[in-house]
């Protein structure tokens, strides 16, 4: 069931008393019961030396996703999830002698099933969220806070970690089921006792199995120290939740407080748990991904990174990351190994420790250490379709009551539409699954405004939105809501995150760069290159925020440098006056922490930070005009690429046999090159030409 590790968790004694804690605690202790016997073996350590391999396995970005299955689509996608990992776990438990299992955040948010468990129908405090009960499948060492765990508030966190918390709003007098892990944190703080608001860090007591010099077994005691931190960016995306209850330290100033403390504690080995990823910027305490950095306080013997979504070590020709200080081929992040395993279950993280005895303590020659990713796909078969592999037969039946019921859950009929409402041609210029989004959140802000902020109401209110699923995660990653019913399922797909509407003021200049910065979602095309270019960036199509209104139109000039695309601004048939100011209707991430676009959207133009999500708003926005038409909910094309002849074709990727999507939205200048990008993702490729 376990680790061939004699599971014992010891705490410092100030955080011993914390409920979640001890929950933590019983879990291990349970565990320890379970782990095969070894927990009466003689641990006296041996003067003689020896060596031993530490695997430290992650799982990282779950965002809630059990099982392989797609609650907007309402089908298995074997392309996901963690009864799969479960798969990998287990077998590098048989490979490997000693094992450390630690997931890294965001786990709690992201189906529909989290929403079910959250907000629907939210469980009682003695029942464990589906995704901890499938985790204590595994029995997982340790686990630390990604900005996805704050996103349904400080009072359900405080329920589903146990119990203990001492920050204002919360019952810290609470005691529930909890997570059955230590979740470790050290850089987020309750103001109300200044303390860390939950564990900064554990130290796990472990027995490993070694050799000695004469190639015997033995047993030796180790101390790990576990600490974890989280992306201040927390305190924008969930201000309403966190503001005046908690604050945040830089990652870095967190690790050079506490790495000591573990050390001093006798923590022979350091892992940090970081829900962050890598960016060369310089540093600063409210950076969101400061694995370089933080790879540099000494002390720290390995990094478990996630938060990015993506993957590393990369062994790809153009790797994800592949700054100064990054070895893929090493696996290591400033000489520390290193590993970010994907996310929602697609990868394990595996670490290879090689440690050292010498008849006193146990050091780590991290020289040797080895970092890799197992991903759940094993290869393709005969007809060249990707195979994964098996599910973990014990995960499915753990959850599978709740599982049902957010299925009927999300079945509830709000509406119906006469087209099909896809991102898949979004990114050259179908506004089919954006158009209501905008929609909706311009109608909610602008009525709240004229019944609530009435010094504002003469200034026009426009909205944006983006394509949220883009084609990141692969060939189905798309927004693609089927002609006919509409359901919960359908609005929780046309807006993916669980955001909330924000309101703010800027001015037509801030508009223009606005759209500058979205628009770097092309790579720049020189009309004179006869060889074949790609249209879309690495710019997240989660961050291409458009307009969808005839109110606003524009240009995209992809021939230009980023910063100068934006050609023939318009606001009701007329150039935009830089000065006019205008309402936009936009989400907390983009109102708070959208200061690449704009300066302002730094929280400080916000004129209105409301309660309620954008989902929801869009939910509630179908419900009342619920026979939703293309020609009134999804036709209205803000923008165009500006007209240019180029010698050679531009080309994209997009799902599979979905040409006849982008003729519906009346895309003449697309058409499909081939059935098969080459990609192995599964996806086509088209052509846009930009002379239309």
């Amino acid at each position: 069931m376990s680790s061939i590790f004699e599971r014992r968790v010891e705490f410092s004694l100030f955080i011993a008393s914390r409920r979640h804690v001890l929950t933590a605690v019983a879990a291990a202790s349970l565990l320890a019961a379970c782990g095969g016997g070894d927990g009466d073996d003689d641990t006296s350590p041996s003067t003689k030396a020896a060596t031993a391999t530490l695997a430290v396995l992650e799982t990282t970005d779950l965002h809630f996703n059990v099982r392989s299955y797609d609650y907007f689509k309402l089908a298995e996608d074997k392309s996901y999830g963690f009864e799969r990992t479960a798969t990998l776990v287990r077998a590098a438990r048989k490979e490997f002698a000693n094992t450390l299992l630690v997931d890294n955040g965001d786990t709690i948010q992201g189906t529909a099933l989290a929403d079910y468990e959250a907000v629907v129908k939210t469980i009682p405090c003695m029942q464990q969220l589906s995704m901890y009960k499938a985790m204590g499948a595994l029995g997982f060492d340790a686990g630390t806070l990604g900005n996805h765990e704050f996103n349904y508030g400080l009072p359900f966190l405080n329920q589903v970690l146990g119990g203990g918390m001492d920050v204002e709003g919360v019952d810290s007098k609470l005691k529930c089921a909890g997570n059955g892990f230590p979740a470790v944190l050290a850089n987020v703080y309750s103001s109300k006792t200044k303390k860390p608001l939950v564990a900064p860090y554990a130290i796990l007591e472990r027995t490993l199995v070694a050799k000695d010099a004469d190639g015997k077994e033995v047993k030796l005691p180790i101390k790990i120290g576990v600490i974890g931190f989280t992306t201040p960016g927390i305190m924008n995306w969930d201000k309403r939740y966190l503001e005046g209850k908690v604050y945040t330290q830089g990652a870095v100033e967190a690790a050079n407080q506490y790495v000591p403390e573990l050390k001093s504690k006798g923590a022979n080995v350091v892992v940090a748990l970081l829900h962050g990823g890598l960016d060369a910027s310089p540093y600063s305490a409210s950076m969101e991904n400061p694995g370089l950095h933080l790879s540099k306080v000494p002390g720290i013997d390995a990094m478990v990174m996630g938060h990015q979504h993506s993957v590393f070590p990369d062994l790809a020709v153009t790797p994800a990351f592949s700054q100064s200080g990054v070895d893929n081929k090493a696996g290591t992040v400033n000489g520390v190994p290193a590993v970010m395993a994907s996310s929602w279950g697609k990868a394990l993280g595996v670490i290879q420790l090689p440690l050292k005895w010498d008849g006193k303590a146990w050091s780590v020659d991290k020289t040797k250490s080895k970092s890799e990713l197992r991903t759940i796909q094993t290869g393709k078969d005969a007809a060249g379709k990707t195979v994964y592999v098996d599910a973990d037969s014990s995960i499915a039946p753990l959850v599978e009551p709740q599982h049902q019921a957010a299925i009927t859950y999300v079945k509830t009929p709000i509406g119906t539409t006469d087209f099909r409402m896809s991102t898949l041609f979004a990114d050259v210029g179908d506004p089919g699954a954006i158009q209501i989004v905008n929609q909706a959140q311009r109608d909610y802000v602008a009525t709240y405004i004229q019944s609530n902020l009435l010094q504002y109401k003469d200034l026009p209110v426009l909205s944006v939105s983006a394509p949220f699923k883009s084609g990141f995660q692969g060939a189905a990653d798309y927004t693609d809501v089927a002609a006919g019913a509409l359901s919960i399922s359908s609005a929780a797909d046309l807006y993916l995150y669980p955001n909330t509407v924000y309101a703010v003021k800027v001015n037509g200049a801030d508009i223009k760069d606005w759209l500058e910065a979205a628009a770097k979602r092309f790579n720049q095309i020189d009309p004179t290159k006869t060889t074949e270019q790609q249209l879309i960036s690495s710019f997240p199509g989660y961050n291409f925020d458009m307009f969808t209104t005839p109110d606003v139109q524009y240009e995209i000039d992809v021939t230009q440098p980023v910063g100068g695309r934006i050609k023939n601004l318009t606001y009701l048939g007329k150039p935009i006056d830089a000065a006019k100011e205008f309402v936009i209707a936009t989400n907390n991430y983009r109102a708070t922490s959208g200061k690449s676009f704009i300066p302002k959207l730094d929280g400080s133009s916000t004129i209105w930070a409301s309660p309620d999500a954008n989902r929801d708003v869009v939910i509630d926005y179908v419900k009342k005009n619920a026979k939703v038409t293309r020609a009134s909910n999804g036709s209205a094309k803000s923008w165009k690429f500006a007209q240019v002849k180029t010698a050679g074709d531009v080309v994209f990727s997009s799902g599979a046999g979905a040409i006849a999507v982008a003729q519906a939205a009346g895309l003449a200048n697309v058409s499909l090159l081939t059935a098969d990008d080459g990609s192995g993702k599964g996806a086509s490729k088209y052509k846009v030409d930009l002379s239309k």
